[in-house]
């Protein structure tokens, strides 16, 4: 009898600490939303105080606004009470703005983040906040500013039952929400950065392919990694040649989780389809070859292939894309499938 208890107080036990373990090791979700004591207007800068402190393996859904003024959009044609509020009470309050031009949600502090390690950014979801999007371009903007050296905007309606974008009668483009701009701060030493050009931090990538499903891959360049979203597309095509995309607010869940066991030097992305390497400079040769040199070294690292097997293999089975053109330095992304690495290939 003595022992058929002590049995029983064992079990017991266990499975108090057990259950000890499953609420310690329990994923937390939070909920942040643009205010203007959670956004930094326009810059990445290691020096930024977190709105919020999370752990590695938490979600957190994040909202993030349209890329222009109350009055722009008002003056476009919409209508007074389809500007977001918390639109209005930034424009209104946040005087420390710039030098770029995209309100960013965050930063984000994710505990356990050192700098060399790897921010591991899982997209769970992306929807779009408002019924419409603008596209726009303007005096000494965009790819082609010499043939364009005037202003326009373009208010376009959004469905969202019927996940379409309505550009003009006849022409109706499928909604794609993608985060133009997720990155963390970068060096200390490199100071407040301009949101626009994308660099090692990440940041304004404007990579289409980063949609609901997809994973990104940031070296952590400060403590806490401080994560950042914003400029929130309902779609773009490859290149955004007159610097705006579908421009629109988005609501996004993301998962973040630390990785030690990762090291890069540039981000890297991951698709249900394929992986994804990236190239950014202000030449856009340059771009390309960081792309192709960064897939030969995913190569070498992830497949364990030879250098020379990895350049021959970049180049019969990957696909190099022009991200962007328009934000300081042009993006370049190479995509391989992950298809091709058949069963008993090396992982």
């Amino acid at each position: 009898m003595i022992s058929r208890l002590v049995f029983l107080a064992t079990l017991l036990m266990i499975l108090l600490c057990s259950a000890r373990v499953r609420q310690t090791n329990a994923q937390a979700t939070y909920t942040l939303k643009p205010t203007p004591k959670t956004v930094a207007w326009g810059y990445y800068d290691a020096k930024t105080p977190p709105v919020l402190r999370v752990k590695s393996g938490d979600t957190v859904e994040i909202q993030t606004l349209i890329t222009s003024s109350p009055e722009r959009l008002e003056k476009a044609g919409v209508p007074a009470q389809q500007v977001e509020q918390s639109l209005r009470d930034i424009y209104d309050q946040v005087k420390d703005k710039g030098p770029g031009g995209h309100i960013l949600t965050g930063p984000i502090y994710i505990e356990g983040a050192e700098i060399g390690d790897v921010l591991e950014v899982k997209i769970l979801a992306a929807k779009v906040a408002i019924p419409y999007a603008y596209n726009g371009f303007g005096p000494g903007r965009g790819f082609l500013p010499e043939d364009y050296p005037y202003p326009k905007v373009k208010i376009i309606p959004l469905d969202e039952k019927r996940l379409i974008a309505r550009f003009a009668p006849g022409i109706e483009i499928p909604l794609h929400p993608f985060f133009g701009s997720m990155g963390v701060a970068p060096p200390e030493t490199s100071g407040r950065l301009s949101s626009a050009p994308p660099w090692i931090q990440a940041g304004n990538l404007d990579n289409k392919d980063l949609v609901a499903g997809t994973t990104l891959y940031i070296p952590v360049h400060a403590p806490g990694a401080l994560f950042l979203a914003g400029d929130g597309h309902a779609g773009q095509g490859d290149g955004e040649v007159d610097i705006t995309a579908l421009e629109t607010s988005l609501i996004g869940t993301f998962q973040f989780v630390v990785r030690k066991d990762m090291h890069l030097r540039w981000p890297r992305a991951e698709t249900p389809t394929h992986f994804i390497t990236m190239g950014l400079h202000e030449d856009l040769n340059e771009a390309t070859k960081l792309a192709v040199r960064e897939m030969i070294d995913f190569l070498m690292t992830e497949k364990h292939l030879s250098r020379d097997d990895a350049y021959m293999l970049a180049s019969v089975a990957a696909d190099l894309h022009i991200t962007e053109l328009v934000d300081g330095n042009k993006g370049v992304h190479m995509m391989i499938p992950k298809s091709i690495f058949v069963s008993g290939s090396p992982k």
